[in-house]
């Protein structure tokens, strides 16, 4: 595959092909998301993760999180909380503030989309060759390094 090192950094042709393998991961976790949760859109699906991550946020941060309207936030937040996924209690620190938790029901979802994830990935990667497979892992790392610095380096910017 084709690199330039110029100014330019990497060529098209590199990243058309990282965005091919990205679509194909993409479609590992949507079919993992419906097995597992047919009832789920991505969005509720993202703001369970969000929860999950940052528990006892509040709705402003995860519409902020989401990059979503308040309103359109709160009725996502509204049917997790009526599917037993989400709930709601009054923040700790200022109790007219609303905190989300994820339920127990909420938490193994997520574990058992995850577990059908990794399940579906090891099937693809047992198809590759060690060598192949010490390689994906060597820029993935390096991949994940670069995209942090670059994330990094734009909130400092912005």
């Amino acid at each position: 595959m084709a690199e330039s090192g110029g100014p330019g950094g990497p060529d098209a042709t590199l990243a058309t092909a990282v965005d091919t393998a990205a679509a194909a991961l993409l479609s590992v976790w949507d079919a993992a998301r419906e097995r597992s949760t047919g009832r789920l859109s991505s969005s509720q699906l993202r703001a369970l993760m969000v929860v999950e991550q940052f528990d006892g946020i509040n709705l402003r941060g995860l519409a902020g999180i989401l990059g979503m309207l308040l309103s359109s936030a709160s009725r996502l937040c509204d049917r997790l909380v009526a599917a037993g996924l989400l709930e709601r209690e009054p923040g700790r620190a200022d109790r007219r503030e609303i905190s989300l938790h994820l339920t127990t029901v909420g938490g193994r979802l997520l574990d058992e989309i995850r577990a059908d994830r990794r399940e579906r990935l090891a099937a693809t990667l047992a198809g590759m060759t060690p060598a192949g497979r010490q390689a994906l892992l060597r820029g993935l790392a390096e991949f994940d390094q670069a995209f942090r610095a670059n994330v990094e380096t734009t909130e400092k910017t912005a």
